[in-house]
């Protein structure tokens, strides 16, 4: 079965940088895109970054756009957002997203907290 499971996240200081990864298994990586979203308290889910599937084309939301790069490794099925410069309003929990064949797959998710 599909299997999405996110690390990395913590405790930074504005400013700080995080590394988050989304090791995935249960089906062939390199054939799909992958994305990142977050969901921060009391907010709706926020679509973050996307990527294709051989890692040619990128998108980000605005807010991200310059501090926040996505990137894959196809060899290890894994998905990774490297998030520079953080803001307090980077606070969310991030989770890692698969679309295939019609269904949308979630992992459960890891927590980035901004503050000083």
């Amino acid at each position: 079965q599909v299997q999405l499971v996110e690390s990395g996240g913590g405790l930074v200081q504005p400013g700080g940088s995080l590394r988050l990864s989304c090791a995935t298994s249960g089906f062939t990586f390199s054939s799909y895109g992958m994305s990142w979203y977050r969901q921060a308290p009391g907010k709706e889910r926020e679509l973050v970054a996307t990527i294709t599937r051989a890692g040619a084309d990128t998108n980000y939301a605005d807010s991200v756009k310059g501090r926040f790069t996505i990137s894959r490794d196809n060899a290890k099925n894994t998905v990774y957002l490297q998030m520079n410069s953080l803001k307090p309003e980077d606070t969310a929990v991030y989770v890692c997203n698969l679309r295939r064949l019609g269904l949308a797959y979630w992992g459960q998710g890891t927590q980035v907290t901004v503050s000083s």
